[in-house]
């Protein structure tokens, strides 16, 4: 009866239109970050990657806004605040990852490296195809689980990278620069960590469509 009851209120739908904003800025976050793994003009795309981060963090403190003075809120304030949350850490770490190329003055990368950028690409465009379909959760429940499963391989693939380019790191660096090795080390741990990041969103989506459907 009582879910019956707020589906006659109006609903805030405004947070659907600062979700596909803060989605953007991750998206490009995730495409500068890409370009910066290439190795060329290297502080312009760091400094992109700040500014889309404050950014970012700006739209998440609307929505976080919008959770406390809407009435009716398109679904549970939990899941708005968590998949917020969620999207922001996602670039929060790409900032983190910045930080290190800034910090030790990081002027190339390792192929994997620019795989695992590759792959944050396609892990943020999923999170970016999967949100605006929230706006129809029960409608859209069929392609919106399937983003969730699609996302999940990709972090599977970067875990595989991870693994990977920290073998290549020791077999070069192993028995030499050990301060190489921890570098990199530290870089490509914070590239595993993004993808991580929109496993998280995935998640907080799989449980909206579950609670919704």
């Amino acid at each position: 009866m009582l879910g019956w009851f707020r589906k006659l209120l109006p609903r805030e739908d405004r947070f659907f239109e600062l979700f596909e904003r803060h989605s953007r800025t991750v998206v490009g976050g995730a495409e500068a970050l890409e370009q910066l793994l290439q190795g060329k003009d290297i502080d312009r795309w760091c400094q992109k990657i700040v500014d889309l981060e404050d950014e970012a963090d700006g739209i998440t403190a609307e929505v976080l806004l919008a959770v406390r003075r809407s009435f009716i809120t398109p679904f549970d304030r939990g899941d708005i605040k968590d998949l917020i949350q969620s999207m922001d850490d996602a670039i929060d770490t790409m900032h983190k990852a910045v930080k290190t190329v800034k910090l030790f003055e990081m002027r190339e990368f390792d192929p994997l490296m620019r795989e695992m950028g590759g792959v944050i690409v396609q892990a943020a465009r999923l999170v970016a195809e999967a949100i605006p379909l929230l706006g129809k959760v029960g409608a859209n429940a069929a392609r919106l689980n399937a983003i969730a499963e699609e996302v999940m391989r990709v972090e599977g693939r970067a875990d595989d990278l991870h693994e990977q380019g920290l073998k290549d790191l020791f077999r070069k660096h192993g028995n030499g620069d050990a301060m190489a090795y921890l570098i990199g080390s530290e870089f490509y741990g914070q590239l595993e960590k993004v993808v991580d990041r929109f496993e998280d969103v995935a998640n907080e989506i799989s449980g909206i469509v579950i609670e919704n459907v």
